[in-house]
């Protein structure tokens, strides 16, 4: 049957794009559906300032009338600009069983960014590395954290067969918590606070988090500046991530340390896990997705690591582990042993080797892959 790509233009097309996840993975147990409208204001530029610095081109398949595929390509000045190459990427990659629909999906993005001046392609990544990034390649019998994406076991074989190949991988880490942590971790953590002033910060309330999201983020673009796919958000950024990702935040589980100038050292951003909860939301917060949401931030019995960042500076002198003993602490407290970390950079030694101090998993691995244009 024939294949016809249609760039998307209107709300039908635009339908077809955001929802078609919903379909590929309906009967995956391991599949976590976002939220349908977080989806499509991602995609929309009067919605998500990206577009501010962000061309951007989407496209979907069609066969026998279906949707069988889609694909998104992104040419980012911040990127372009960091990098000093012309690097185009692809995001957002779904697609059937079938060798010529990715073929197909693949060669329209790469035609169009050839055409852009473009001279690389790289991907899957997204608007920015707080948004969808990387093919999961291993651990397809795990239930992602929210912050993660799945894809079928197929997607590797095709997109290597249109001639791409690795870039760089992101593993992700299944932690338990044990029920005790050694003498020694304490006297450690008195050590550094006594040696370098700092400060541990644990919050309540979201009220009392509010005045330091600012400075989170703040120290994010300089904690995470000299990392694969990352540049430094603006502001107009950093206010669509506030307002998309703080509400949902269970202040407990936020953990900063301050230094003697009560200048942020580091932050850890671990959330109840929700994987469940949004299986149940189908995608939608209402009329009942919104519960079981509400439900599990109360009641966790697993967490999720969303973010860790610590300034430069202090990123070989164990603030990450004074980070992860006060989690550790709160995650006591509520009952929960085991955490999932969100993608590390394998080449991202400091990170994975925190790990290594608890019984961990290795479980996950997702790729983003280049081509030359």
């Amino acid at each position: 049957m024939q294949i016809t790509i249609k760039e998307v233009s209107d709300n039908k097309t635009r339908n077809d794009f955001v929802k078609l996840p919903y379909k590929l993975y309906k009967n995956n147990k391991f599949w976590i559906p976002p939220l349908i409208n977080d989806e499509l204001n991602a995609l929309l530029p009067e919605k998500n300032p990206a577009f501010d610095f962000c061309k951007v081109k989407l496209w979907v398949a069609y066969k026998d009338n279906k949707c069988v595929g889609r694909i998104g390509g992104i040419i980012n000045s911040l990127w372009i600009e960091k990098e000093k190459r012309n690097i185009g990427r692809f995001t957002r990659i779904e697609f059937i069983d079938d060798n010529d629909v990715p073929r197909l999906l693949l060669e329209t993005v790469e035609k169009w960014l050839k055409n852009e001046g473009m001279e690389e392609v790289q991907g899957p990544l997204g608007f920015s590395n707080l948004d969808h990034q990387g093919v999961l390649i291993e651990g397809h019998d795990w239930l992602p954290s929210v912050a993660s994406d799945y894809h079928h076991d197929y997607y590797l074989k095709h997109i290597e067969a249109s001639g791409y190949e690795k870039e760089i991988d992101w593993l992700e880490f299944r932690i338990t918590f044990p029920d005790a942590l050694p003498e020694k971790s304490f006297k450690v953590a008195d050590m550094l606070k006594t040696r370098y002033g700092l400060k541990p910060y644990n919050f309540t309330s979201s009220k009392e988090l509010q005045p330091f999201t600012q400075e989170v983020f703040d120290l994010f673009n300089e904690a995470f500046a000299n990392l694969f796919g990352t540049f430094k958000l603006t502001q107009k950024m950093i206010e669509f991530y506030k307002a998309k990702f703080v509400p949902t935040l269970n202040p407990r589980y936020v953990k900063l340390i301050m230094d003697k100038e009560d200048k942020m050292a580091g932050f850890l951003i671990a959330l109840p896990s929700l994987s469940k909860a949004m299986q149940k939301a189908k995608g939608k917060l209402f009329p009942f997705g919104w519960w079981y949401i509400m439900k599990a931030l109360k009641n966790p019995t697993e967490m999720d690591l969303m973010l860790t960042g610590v300034r430069p500076e202090f990123q070989k002198l164990g603030v990450a582990a004074l980070l992860m003993n006060d989690l550790w602490q709160t995650a006591n407290e509520d009952g929960i042993k085991f955490v999932e970390t969100t993608g590390m950079l394998e080449n991202n030694h400091v990170a994975i080797q925190m790990w290594k101090s608890f019984d961990h998993v290795q479980h996950k691995r997702k790729r983003c892959f280049k081509k030359i244009l």
